[in-house]
């Protein structure tokens, strides 16, 4: 399987929690038998903000821009700046997708957000509509999963945490970026209280995520609704009625029975 790590955290001497996790990850891989591509972002001091540099062919003197109209066209005609081209590329190659970072704010950090917003650009990554039967994302048949560590406790990060619910701070990633864009995203692989961790326990969840990754090609995903199912009303763009439990609340209700 061909795997593309897309990886952030900013300590420059490779020496964080982060980074060491990125190596298990790459190495245990290998050790597998899959082929590995990374984009360690701080480390290619990815430009995180999108403007009219990102289109080499826009006029910047004459014309106003219009970002998803420029990003379209621009795709279409091959003049995206070189290092979005290159991270596209990287993507049509993978089989498999791994976010890491940590979770900052209770997102994603900034330079990664920034990699999603310029290289998931229109044109290239199709625009899902929930029409039933229609054509699904780009990515449909690939995996990807989030690698992410968390300063605080697990129960903080439960329905009843004061953090919010883990599946409910991670929806926009999961849902709104991955599973749009056509993958089955993979139950996370989350590590709880990060900025606290013993360095004599690394070991231990370092072989865990070992496991874990052994188990890429099969682990059930994240059973989402599929946009073209015919479960969402294709005026409103909302759940259909009748497809609703009324036992589930919140964002949960997106998932299949």
């Amino acid at each position: 399987m061909k795997v593309l790590i897309v990886f952030a955290h900013p300590e420059p001497h490779g020496q964080s929690l982060n980074h060491s996790l990125f190596k298990v990850t790459i190495d245990e891989l290998q050790k597998l038998g899959h082929e590995v591509k990374t984009s360690d972002l701080y480390a290619m001091n990815w430009k995180a903000n999108v403007d009219a540099d990102d289109f080499t062919a826009f006029d910047k003197v004459n014309d106003r821009l219009k970002i998803n109209a420029e990003r379209e066209k621009s795709y279409k005609n091959g003049t995206l700046s070189k290092d979005v081209l290159e991270e596209q590329e990287k993507l049509m190659w993978a089989d498999f997708l791994i976010l890491q970072f940590p979770l900052w704010w209770f997102s994603m950090p900034a330079i990664m957000k920034g990699w999603a917003d310029r290289v998931l650009t229109n044109g290239f990554i199709n625009v899902v509509s929930v029409k039933k039967n229609s054509p699904a994302g780009l990515f449909k048949g690939k995996r990807a999963m989030l690698l992410v560590t968390v300063g605080g406790p697990e129960r903080s990060f439960s329905e009843t945490g004061v953090s919010g619910d883990t599946f409910d701070l991670l929806f926009p990633i999961q849902h709104g970026i991955l599973f749009y864009a056509g993958y089955q995203v993979m139950q996370p692989y989350l590590v709880w209280l990060a900025n606290w961790l013993p360095e004599e326990s690394f070991e231990k969840i370092a072989d865990e995520l070992r496991e874990r990754l052994k188990n890429l090609e099969t682990d059930e995903p994240i059973p989402f609704r599929a946009h073209n199912s015919g479960d969402y009303d294709e005026k409103t763009l909302s759940l259909k009625p009748e497809v609703l439990n009324p036992n589930v609340k919140g964002l949960r209700v997106h998932l299949r029975k």
